[in-house]
């Protein structure tokens, strides 16, 4: 009788999938989650500080600080603007306070630099949701079948924004000393929110790199989870198996 309940049990586990029992998140992906969600915290502080370059402060330059959003001066005269008007505090690049010299603080360049930061944001959201979806199971029979499809465009997100933030910093880094935006270039330093950039694309990087290992060890997995998922189909009560099922067995049955 022992025996006979252990084979029985045995069989279970071979012929079905009881509730729970479905293999779970690899070590790799969930690694590379961990990664890629360092990486947006960080660049969510890159984001949003204002520290991508500022003075030194014992220039007592005009120009404080900025950010890809904000810029600090302090008694700041334009000098192309007719109207001796002083710039001081932090603002918004976008807000009324800088409408007159918006032109002079927004050069192309520093458009692209926006642009490229808000595209990885963008996307890096966009595959955190993708490998949050994959840890959890969530939906199960989709996961489990379409697992290899959501790690690779998790890894395909991550590449894209990792040459995002790379061509951002490289483009800052580049013109962030130009004569014709702030004035007395040489009494500026790249501060730490740049150095954040940085960061976040080498990490997003390396998050790459383990998704597209894990992307490929999926793929070649893939019938594994498809056979697991019809299993799974199979044991819910109500399932009738497809009609062509039924008559391709006739259909052999009358040849034998």
């Amino acid at each position: 009788m022992h025996n006979l309940g252990k084979q029985q049990s045995q069989d279970t586990t071979d012929n079905g999938v009881e509730k729970g029992d479905y293999p779970r998140a690899t070590n790799g992906v969930v690694f590379g989650s961990i990664v890629t969600y360092a990486s947006f915290f960080v660049m969510i502080m890159s984001f949003c500080s204002p520290y991508w370059i500022e003075s030194y402060e014992e220039t007592h330059s005009s120009f404080k600080n900025m950010g890809l959003w904000q810029y600090c001066f302090k008694d700041f005269v334009y000098p192309k603007y007719h109207n001796p008007k002083q710039f001081t505090g932090c603002h918004n690049i976008f807000s009324h306070e800088y409408y007159v010299i918006r032109e002079y603080l927004l050069p192309g360049w520093l458009m692209a630099v926006q642009g490229f930061v808000t595209m990885a944001f963008i996307s890096v959201f966009c595959v955190l949701a993708l490998l949050s979806l994959t840890i959890i199971r969530l939906p199960l029979k989709a996961v489990l079948q379409y697992e290899w499809l959501l790690v690779r465009l998790a890894f395909i997100g991550t590449a894209v924004s990792s040459v995002f933030m790379f061509l951002a910093v490289c483009i800052f880094g580049g013109c962030a000393y130009r004569r014709d935006w702030l004035m007395y270039p040489k009494f500026n330093v790249l501060g730490w929110s740049y150095a954040l950039a940085v960061v976040t694309s080498m990490l997003l990087a390396l998050a790459a790199l383990i998704l597209h290992r894990e992307s490929r060890h999926a793929y070649e997995a893939r019938g594994e989870q498809k056979n697991l998922v019809m299993q799974m189909e199979m044991q819910e009560p109500g399932y009738q198996p497809p009609r062509h099922h039924h008559s391709q067995s006739r259909s052999l049955q009358g040849y034998i």
